[in-house]
């Protein structure tokens, strides 16, 4: 499957983004496939697409017996902290649908360190996946949701840390956040996040701006250095997009 170019989808606000998101990955729900790998994300760009989920019409059009849901990355806090990516999206939408335990793979935060987390997860997605490497031609996922840190990192890859030039392994441990809030993380990899049909990026409001004109002029940070082996779609609203002029 080859790399596309990425495409910025401006929409007018919020609301209109989940809608736009929902209807999306719906489409690629819709395929007519076995079974579907969704990545999640946290912070507050995907929760009115999670809201969304949750609620009909959308609720009914997900075949949540053949999908299974994965995170990008989570802080390494238990489930119940609010803090905790999994926990947001099981209070946001996963506890409210049909959706079974064993499709739900969230990154092991109760492993003894982030290292040892990384590594389990790891495993388990190469299970999920039936190899230890990734193809291009076969990826991991269907869909990749994405967040935009407001220092330019994603998932919980930050400017200037290793973890970044990571190739070989797929989910790392990062034991100092580039941000607040500053806990451990455990994060996949840009090889790993790549590895999706659809990569989608949620950004939203003015405080997104600045740094969402860095990324596509293609300035030195780790969301500029993501790419997509399918489709890879930068969502935004109105108030985060740059003017056409700022972007090289």
């Amino acid at each position: 499957m080859p790399k596309t170019p990425p495409k910025l989808t401006i929409v007018p606000d919020a609301a209109a983004l989940a809608q736009a998101a929902a209807k999306r990955l719906l489409a690629r729900l819709a395929e007519p496939r076995e079974r579907f790998a969704v990545a999640l994300t946290g912070g507050s760009s995907p929760e009115g697409l999670y809201r969304l989920l949750a609620s009909e019409p959308y609720r009914s059009q997900v075949p949540w017996q053949r999908v299974h849901w994965f995170w990008g990355d989570d802080r390494f806090v238990p489930q119940d902290d609010p803090r905790s990516n999994a926990g947001a999206a099981r209070r946001l939408f996963l506890d409210r649908v049909p959706a079974p335990p064993e499709n739900i793979h969230a990154i092991p935060t109760d492993a003894a360190n982030p290292d040892e987390a990384a590594r389990s997860y790891e495993a388990e997605l190469q299970v999920f996946y039936g190899a230890d490497r990734l193809e291009p031609a076969r990826p991991l996922y269907d869909v990749v949701l994405l967040g935009l840190g407001g220092d330019g990192h994603i998932a919980s890859l930050f400017p200037g840390q290793p973890q970044v030039d990571e190739t070989k392994r797929w989910v790392v441990g990062v034991p100092r956040a580039g941000m607040e809030p500053y806990v451990p993380r455990v994060s996949l990899t840009l090889p790993t996040l790549a590895s999706t049909r659809d990569m989608l990026f949620l950004v939203t409001g003015k405080g997104k701006r600045e740094i969402l004109t860095r990324v596509l002029s293609g300035a030195d940070l780790p969301a500029a250095c993501a790419h997509s082996q399918g489709e890879l779609v930068w969502l935004v609203d109105r108030d985060a997009a740059p003017a056409r002029r700022d972007v090289a």
